[in-house]
């Protein structure tokens, strides 16, 4: 079951990277121990012919989502105390799981599974960005991605563009390549957890070392956000798990009558260890302003004078002229929780 270890403190040079780049390691994230039993509970799912919540692409990748549901083996990743406060710290304690998915990415000649007319790079969410707009998108959610197998140069990572959380449109890929400049694979290691959010752009790499790279996923979001999973009831009714599960897993806004129990869904993270924990730490902007904030922090907070990050990107990155960009709202509209 998940661990019911206190929280790790931020790192505040991960934090850094993730406003900068929309992507950033945390290093660590898994024991190596955990991982083994995570890859072998993956294998183990991927050979059976179990088709709920079976995910099988054109391309030739294979997994599950809502993974969580099929097999408990997976729940140490659901709260996990090395993850989890970066990522409330970077969105807010009112966050719910999203999404769970395993993802299995075959191994094949290169440019077999991406060409040019289809480099596969995209962000998430795309219903948002279809209906708001790339400029008026906000960071909603953020993943945590887990590399089961062995980490290899070869395996076929995936690939983000730093910066491009900041994009207004979608990045340039020059004809006859698969990837836009300035792409680039994190270096990690197979206990490290790669975090980006919903606007990062990003691919799969190609995956040229004759075995399948499997990964497991997890998105976290607003709790006014549907999951993309089914509903975990059959999980939720476990004994054993803790209350920031349960609160992870779809805890609702009520009292144990049923009446409605405003903001209740989320006070095993806020109560529990958001207002209590190691959350007072101040750091200088990181996109080069003098100005210095403090945590607790909320959905992308940044400096009061935000506009460094805009005036510190490249030109490439930043919003087009007289659009505002959705950071820019998130400053005129959202307050620092009490």
């Amino acid at each position: 079951m998940s661990s019911p270890l206190p929280p790790v403190t931020p790192d505040a040079g991960t934090l850094d990277a993730f406003e900068r780049d929309g992507d950033a390691v945390v290093r660590d994230a898994i024991t190596p121990e955990l991982c083994d039993r995570l890859l072998t509970a993956a294998e183990i799912l991927l050979a059976s012919d179990i088709t709920r919540g079976r995910d099988q692409e054109g391309d030739g990748k294979d997994g599950f989502r809502g993974c969580l549901n099929l097999d408990r083996a997976f729940l140490p990743l659901l709260a996990n105390a090395a993850v989890l406060p970066t990522v409330v710290q970077l969105l807010s304690p009112n966050v719910h799981l999203l999404s769970a998915r395993l993802i299995a990415l075959p191994s094949g000649p290169s440019r077999t599974i991406r060409i040019p007319g289809r480099h596969g790079w995209h962000h998430d969410m795309y219903g948002v960005t279809a209906d708001l707009g790339s400029p008026h998108t906000p960071r909603l959610a953020i993943k945590a991605a887990h590399y089961l197998t062995p980490v290899t140069p070869d395996r076929g990572l995936t690939m983000f563009l730093p910066g491009s959380h900041r994009l207004t449109e979608e990045p340039v890929v020059p004809v006859c390549a698969i990837d836009p400049p300035g792409a680039v694979t994190p270096d990690i290691t197979g206990t490290d957890a790669v975090l980006f959010e919903n606007r990062t752009w990003h691919t799969g790499g190609i995956n040229l070392s004759c075995q399948p790279r499997i990964a497991l996923m997890l998105q976290y979001g607003y709790r006014w956000l549907h999951p993309v999973d089914g509903p975990a009831t059959e999980l939720r009714a476990d004994p054993a798990l803790t209350p920031i599960d349960q609160q992870l897993l779809g805890l609702p806004d009520r009292h144990p009558d049923g009446f409605l129990a405003k903001g209740s869904g989320s006070a095993p993270i806020r109560s529990s260890w958001w207002q209590s924990g190691p959350w007072t730490s101040t750091t200088t902007c990181p996109f080069g302003c003098d100005e210095i904030t403090s945590a607790p922090a909320r959905i992308g907070r940044r400096c009061q004078g935000h506009r460094c990050q805009l005036l510190s990107s490249p030109p490439s990155l930043r919003p087009a002229a007289g659009v505002q960009s959705a950071d820019e709202m998130h400053h005129q509209s959202v307050s620092p929780l009490p």
